[in-house]
């Protein structure tokens, strides 16, 4: 492309990362919760928080699901975003976006009594809690 070994691989790098990113956005984008859903997850965070850490120093349950909840907090730890906070709407809400598709999977290979047994907050929380994961 420019004749140099190092700009093509940088402008090569560049470009993955850039349609890696296009390629995450849109799957944010697709897997959102429907309607008043997004706006549920986002009152249930501190709950859902307080849920993942409980569950992920849980030895009972398997290790897959232990290291996806570790990721999953160290995700919402660090200060960087997918989405930048000035997008309308999924600025603030891919935080609330990526807890729902994990808690999904967890679910999916947990059961729910593991995570009714670890849930914080009441039972109309743990009743939209149940919505957001599709049970």
């Amino acid at each position: 492309m420019t004749g140099s070994f190092w700009w093509d691989l940088v402008l090569g790098l560049a470009g993955g990362l850039l349609l890696l990113w296009l390629a995450l956005v849109a799957v944010l984008v697709a897997a959102r919760p429907r309607g008043d859903l997004l706006r549920e997850a986002l009152r249930l965070l501190p709950d859902v928080l307080r849920l993942i850490r409980r569950l992920a120093a849980d030895r009972d349950l398997p290790r897959g699901v232990r290291v996806r909840l570790g990721l999953l907090l160290v995700y919402l730890a660090l200060p960087i975003d997918l989405i930048p906070d000035f997008i309308p709407v999924l600025g603030y809400a891919d935080d609330a976006i990526v807890v729902t598709l994990v808690l999904r999977s967890v679910v999916r290979r947990a059961g729910i009594d593991a995570v009714r047994a670890h849930w914080p907050g009441t039972e109309d929380g743990f009743a939209g809690l149940t919505r957001l994961t599709g049970l």
